[in-house]
C-alpha cells in the first residue's frame, strides 16, 4: 500500500513538472527592443561630443525601460561609459578592427537580470565572414554583426538578436550585406523568433531594404514598422545634430523582425534635453511578443 502510494505521488509529481515546463514555454514575453547609432566619440563634434551626451543617452534607455539593444559607432571608452551608467545591462560585442577592442562595436546589450546568454558571436560583412579586420567588397571601413541569443529567464523562451551597421560609401558592399545578413539569420536563429537591428545607410525604398524584406525569398525579413499596431515619432532617424533640413531626412536606422515576432508600437525617439541631441540619429524603440 505504502510502496503503490509512493508511486502515486512520482506520477503526480512527473505530469505537473511536464504540465509547468509545457506551460513556460508557450508563454508570452512582452519586450522593448532598440536600436541606436550612439555616434563615435569624436571630438570634433565639439557641444555635440560623447562628454556632453553619455548620461542622456543612458537617462534615455533606462526611461523606455529598454530589454535588449542593438548599438552602432560604440568605441571602447562610450562601452565602459554606458556599462558604468547602466549597470543592470551586460554586453557582447567586439571592435570591428582588430575582433578585441580596436573600432567601433555593434554591441548588443541586454539586461542580465532578465535574460541568460546562451551563445554569441561577431562575423565580419565581407567575402570572408570569419576573417578578422576585413573590409568587404567596396566598403569604406570594416563592418560587423554581432548576435546574441537569449533565454528569458522566467518563461525560458528563446529568441536571436542581431545587430549590424552596413557600410556609408560602398553600394556592392551593402547589397551584398543584405544577401549575408539574410543567409546568417537563418543559420543563427535556427527558427527562433529573431529581431534584427541597425543603421543600414539604406532608405526605405533602396535595393538594400527589398533585398531584405522581399516576401518572394523564403528567408526574407519583416520591416517592424510595417506590421505595427501604432507607429510614433518623427519619420526619420538620421538628422546630423540637427543639421540636415528636415524636408531631408529619412529612415536609415531599423528593426526588422521574424518568426512569430508581433509588434505592437514603433517609436523614433528624437528627444532632446535643452540644445544637447542623444545622437546624430534618433534611436527606433519596438514594443513586441514573441
Amino acid at each position: 500500500m505504502n510502496r503503490n502510494f509512493l508511486i502515486l505521488c512520482v506520477l503526480i509529481l512527473v505530469i505537473n513538472g511536464c504540465t509547468t515546463k509545457s506551460n513556460t514555454s508557450n508563454s508570452t514575453i512582452q519586450l522593448n527592443l532598440m536600436t541606436f547609432n550612439v555616434r563615435y566619440d569624436n571630438p570634433a563634434d565639439s557641444a555635440n561630443n560623447w562628454k556632453f551626451r553619455r548620461d542622456f543617452a543612458a537617462t534615455m534607455i533606462l526611461k523606455n525601460n529598454v530589454d535588449v539593444m542593438g548599438t552602432q559607432e560604440v568605441l571602447t571608452n562610450q562601452l565602459t561609459d554606458l556599462l558604468g551608467a547602466l549597470p543592470q545591462y551586460s554586453y557582447a560585442g567586439v571592435g570591428r578592427k582588430d575582433g578585441k577592442t580596436a573600432g567601433e562595436y555593434s554591441a548588443v546589450f541586454f539586461r542580465k537580470d532578465k535574460f541568460e546568454l546562451l551563445r554569441s558571436g561577431t562575423f565580419w560583412l565581407s567575402e570572408n565572414p570569419n576573417a578578422i579586420g576585413i573590409k568587404g567588397w567596396d566598403a569604406a571601413i570594416e563592418r560587423i554583426v554581432t548576435w546574441v541569443v537569449l533565454k528569458d529567464k522566467t518563461t525560458g523562451k528563446e529568441f536571436a538578436f542581431i545587430n549590424t551597421h552596413f557600410d556609408h560609401i560602398g553600394q556592392v558592399a551593402r547589397r551584398e550585406s543584405a544577401k549575408l545578413l539574410l543567409d546568417k539569420v537563418d543559420e543563427i536563429a535556427n527558427g527562433l523568433p529573431v529581431i534584427v537591428s541597425g543603421d543600414l545607410n539604406s532608405t526605405p525604398d533602396s535595393e538594400v531594404i527589398k533585398i531584405l524584406t522581399d516576401a518572394n525569398t523564403g528567408n526574407h525579413l519583416t520591416d517592424s514598422r510595417s506590421v505595427a499596431t501604432e507607429i510614433l515619432g518623427p519619420a526619420w532617424t538620421f538628422h546630423g545634430f540637427g543639421t540636415v533640413p528636415v524636408e531631408s531626412r529619412t529612415i536609415i536606422d531599423y528593426i526588422f523582425v521574424k518568426n512569430q515576432v508581433s509588434v505592437q508600437q514603433v517609436s523614433v525617439i528624437s528627444d532632446m534635453l535643452g540644445k544637447i541631441y542623444l545622437s546624430d540619429h534618433n534611436p527606433v524603440l519596438i514594443k513586441a511578443s514573441l
